[in-house]
């Protein structure tokens, strides 16, 4: 099988998880690395593809290395303008989540890679579990009857990631949870849903935290730099509304810091014939009923890897022309919806899309 040619940009915390993806799944070669700290970059390339090449300026990679396509795990503000560069020269690109940070930011890449006839795909990596799996097919197969409502989301009680750096720092993030770990389950519901087209959000947010000494209980927080006296510019909490074209609603909940008894995230969805909660990358219930009978459902399922499965369909997608699962008017949708909440919550009111 023909390998693809991938130049890789941020080696961050998720730079590592997508390089060992590439590496285990054997599909691709990464030719080059480009971090701004290039360190970072050599010992990512001296551990997983030591012929590859190292940069520090992602433009002077892709116009030299001219690669099939790019893999970026870089700082939210820099998704799309990266993105949107590599699609321009050529290139299929996959993008760390969230998909940018303003509306307009969003509709660039959508453009630029309708224009390049090239896939744009954003991170999903919730949607390749073992529970979504089966919660998407049970859906499919009719089971569940129509989905009506859904309440999901991620709830820490400490996990503040990179205080004081790029992720508290409103102009680079986007935001906090809401925009962090939003659209990791906002997606899932909406993706397990079928994709309804939403029309119109409520929401609030809350810096609560911005001060507090207390020592972290998520390892999630060990994501990014903390900088000291840093900037602190987003919420810690969110909370919000959405309803549908179809006249479904979902209700949601992110939080960096709340206090809460444990850190968790959730989907539960309601169905006129069954509904779901989905626990982990690992658990899920189902909840319907036979013969006037009430029934719970508890399959054991086989863990997965969710990043390394979303990129393999990326990869699947390119050189085998399977179609991708995740459009970028999907991601459009989510930045629109995230933004919306934010203005609600600075506005008092409900924001129509």
């Amino acid at each position: 099988m023909e390998k693809l040619r991938i130049c890789s940009i941020g080696l961050g915390g998720m730079g590592r998880h997508h390089t060992r993806a590439h590496k285990n799944l054997g599909m691709s070669e990464i030719v080059a690395f480009c971090d701004i700290i290039p360190e970072r970059a050599e010992r990512m390339r001296d551990e997983y593809f030591p012929d590859a090449r190292v940069y520090t300026d992602y433009r002077e990679m892709i116009e030299k290395e001219q690669p099939d396509a790019v893999d970026i795990a870089t700082p939210n503000y820099l998704h799309s303008p990266m993105a949107v560069f590599a699609l321009e020269h050529g290139c299929h690109v996959f993008c760390e989540k969230p998909d940018a940070v303003s509306v307009e930011a969003a509709q660039k890449m959508k453009d630029a890679a309708e224009k390049a006839g090239k896939i744009l795909m954003v991170m999903r990596n919730n949607r390749y579990y073992a529970p979504s799996v089966f919660m998407k097919k049970y859906i499919a197969d009719g089971k569940a009857g129509d989905i009506y409502a859904a309440r999901c989301g991620w709830q820490r009680r400490r996990g503040i990631p990179g205080k004081g750096g790029w992720f508290t720092t409103k102009e680079q993030s986007g935001g906090g949870p809401l925009i962090d770990l939003g659209v990791h389950m906002i997606d899932l519901a909406i993706w397990a849903m079928g994709n309804p087209t939403p029309v119109a959000v409520s929401g609030c947010t809350y810096n609560v935290f911005a001060d507090d000494k207390a020592d972290s209980d998520s390892e999630h927080s060990k994501f990014g730099d903390t900088k000291t006296d840093g900037t602190f510019d987003v919420e810690d909490l969110a909370m919000g509304f959405i309803r549908f074209d179809n006249g479904a609603c979902l209700q949601i909940e992110f939080s960096w810091a709340s206090n809460v008894g444990e850190e968790k995230r959730y989907v539960e969805l309601r169905g006129t014939k069954a509904g779901f909660a989905w626990k982990s990358s690992d658990e899920i219930e189902v909840y319907g009923e036979e013969c006037g009978v009430l029934t719970d459902l508890k399959p054991q399922l086989k863990e997965l890897d969710g990043h390394q499965a979303n990129i393999a369909h990326f990869m699947d997608c390119i050189l085998n022309g399977t179609e991708p699962d995740f459009k970028p008017i999907q991601g459009l949708n989510m930045i629109k919806i995230l933004c919306a909440i934010y203005e609600s919550a600075e506005t008092g009111k409900e924001v129509l899309l």
